[in-house]
């Protein structure tokens, strides 16, 4: 019997990986609130008019929204998740939220005696058309287990983390080492670019060495190339740097490099950048410096 799933969120993430999941075989009931693709609907996934049809018709429903109150309103909202959701069901969240209201949602799901993972991903547009995501996730082993072959059908490096919440930690450190590292990049790069030498030749020149990373790799080119279409967009790396602040201020934690960065993407936001792929942090710089990447060449 074909495994029962359902997908809520069908953007940029979403609905590529909703699509790596009816080509695996999965029969996929679906929700968004513009409206389910056509291509998905042709490939054989049910349109569904709300979230709480989504759960009439599925056994694993999977969660891909922007943020934390969007993930609310599709569980809990009018039409929810939750008025539909019964007993044995499992509700798997793929979006990058708050680790502090995933365990609260988590222990709502878990009264109705149903289960509930945490997983949000790393990877982009990219991975997600791909299959190639990296998939983290918070919960029960026996819960992880069932769900892993879906899991498989959109991602390669599916880690189990810990329990409920843990995947969105997991997450968040993520996001801390990726905006520190597009930063790196970005003054590396500028650096040179500024004392008149080759910035994409520098590039290249560091792939070899022990600074080479895939960010220097793939943003590094965009920085030199100037292409800042996303991508992951600028205000989602902004949401994702503000709850590892918020965590870490719950924790009394200091992040003094994230709150630095955090800056930089509102500086960009500041000159209408909230749009660009997140490389484009390095704009802020080039602000700074009164200089931009590339007009070394020039």
């Amino acid at each position: 019997m074909a495994i029962k799933a359902g997908f809520i969120g069908l953007g940029i993430m979403g609905k590529p990986m909703a699509e790596n999941l009816v080509k695996g075989g999965v029969e996929l009931a679906a929700f968004t609130r513009s409206g389910v693709p056509d291509e998905l609907k042709q490939a054989g996934a049910t349109a569904c008019t709300s979230p709480a049809d989504v759960a009439s018709k599925a056994d694993i429903i999977f969660l891909m929204v922007p943020d934390t109150p969007d993930v609310e309103r599709v569980l809990f909202g009018e039409d929810g998740v939750a008025d539909t959701l019964r007993a044995g069901q499992i509700v798997v969240d793929m979006s990058s939220i708050s680790p502090i209201a995933t365990r609260e949602f988590a222990a709502k799901v878990l009264e109705k005696d149903a289960d509930y993972l945490d997983a949000p991903v790393s990877g982009g547009e990219v991975g997600a058309k791909a299959a190639s995501l990296t998939i983290m996730v918070g919960g029960a082993q026996a819960t992880f287990d069932k769900v892993k072959p879906l899991f498989g059908l959109m991602g390669k490096n599916i880690s189990l983390i810990g329990e409920v919440g843990a995947g969105q930690v997991c997450k968040v450190a993520n996001q801390v080492i990726v905006a520190a590292n597009i930063e790196a990049v970005g003054e590396a790069l500028l650096l040179a670019s500024k004392a008149g030498v080759d910035a994409e030749k520098v590039r290249k020149a560091l792939m070899g060495g022990f600074a080479s990373s895939r960010i220097l790799e793939v943003h590094g080119e965009r920085m030199t190339k100037r292409t800042f279409n996303p991508g992951f967009r600028i205000e989602l790396h902004q949401k994702d740097l503000n709850l590892a602040l918020a965590t870490a201020q719950s924790l009394g934690v200091a992040l003094p490099n994230t709150a630095t960065n955090m800056q930089l993407f509102n500086s960009c936001v500041a000159h209408g950048g909230k749009a660009w792929d997140h490389s484009g942090l390095v704009r802020a710089l080039e602000i700074m410096a009164n200089h931009e990447i590339g007009q070394e060449t020039k």
